[in-house]
């Protein structure tokens, strides 16, 4: 899974092989969340309150860039790393 973004402990990653709708993975310590990209929101899995928070705060800032890396993804080509939230 390619990781496309990191901070405060938080990876963020997309898979090659996805299924709709448009997503991304994060991961903090043993947690993993799925947030929709078109929605920002928590989808599929647990992550602490903050941690969602600030994986929300992160997308909202980089939903474009995050499009353009599940369209990569989609078509198998090399993601592009997006900035982190600090």
């Amino acid at each position: 899974m390619p990781e496309i973004s990191r901070f405060l402990g938080i990876i963020i990653a997309m898979y090659y092989k996805e299924h709709e709708p448009p997503h991304f993975h994060a991961k903090y310590g043993n947690q993993t969340g799925v947030f929709s990209i078109a929605e920002l929101k928590l989808i599929e899995g647990s992550l602490p309150k903050r941690v969602i928070s600030l994986v929300i705060e992160w997308a909202f800032e980089h939903r474009d860039e995050l499009m353009e890396d599940w369209e990569l993804a989609t078509t198998k080509r090399l993601l592009r790393k997006i900035p982190s939230l600090v």
